[in-house]
């Protein structure tokens, strides 16, 4: 009895740690002089709005899925707006929104740096390391007009074992998209288009759902 107990406790203590989250989720948002007040606020409450849907709730609460808000710009202008939370319970996800409802603009009159954004990114996954994905979801309505090599940062991303998936805002065509799908997600990311900013709400909450739901390509 005694050494089938010992056996039981080795067994427990080589076994891996499981991971305290599923999904480390950077939520990306595009604040660069091509976005006005309006477009602004059309990203935020879609983004709060999300955080409020029953099903993305459910999920990430199954998968204690763990979020941050990062605003960018120009090259020196990336910043967390709101800082890394696990969403445990339902309450943490209804506090997520309502960070993101009353989020404040923290760029405005800059240029548009998109490999500056993935690579400050990049950084914020050292803060949870416990994480078994770590995703990151690019959100803007134009190309690169500063910065560094989009691409090399999407490498970067890559050798890293992060994911970038997405969001393409229109104007007209598809030419942020396209941009997007050769340049900016990784090979198991994804990118969804959203015709204009009034699409960005429902857009964005299909690609949370998506990106928490494990489902790629």
């Amino acid at each position: 009895m005694f050494s089938r107990a010992l056996a039981t406790a080795a067994i427990l203590t080589s076994a891996p740690a499981a991971h305290a989250c599923d999904t480390a989720l950077v939520l990306t948002i595009d604040v660069s002089n091509s976005i006005d007040t309006a477009e602004y606020r059309l990203q935020t409450d879609g983004l709060a709005d999300a955080l409020q849907d029953p099903e993305i709730i459910e999920t990430m609460v199954a998968g204690e899925t763990t979020v941050t808000v990062v605003q960018w710009s120009g090259v020196d202008k990336q910043t967390v707006a709101i800082p890394w939370t696990q969403v445990r319970t339902a309450l943490d996800a209804e506090r997520l929104s309502q960070q993101a409802r009353l989020m404040q603009r923290a760029f405005v009159l800059s240029d548009t740096a998109p490999a500056e954004a993935v690579y400050f990114s990049l950084g914020l996954f050292d803060q949870v390391p416990d994480c078994a994905r770590k995703v990151i979801d690019v959100s803007g309505d134009g190309t690169p007009n500063g910065g560094s090599d989009v691409r090399a940062a999407r490498n970067a991303a890559e050798a890293a074992g992060v994911t970038i998936n997405g969001i393409a805002i229109e104007s007209m065509g598809l030419a942020i998209t396209n941009f997007y799908r050769g340049a900016i997600i990784t090979r198991d990311g994804f990118v969804m288009t959203a015709r204009t900013h009034r699409e960005y709400p429902q857009t964005i909450k299909a690609k949370i759902l998506r990106e928490i739901s494990r489902i790629f390509g």
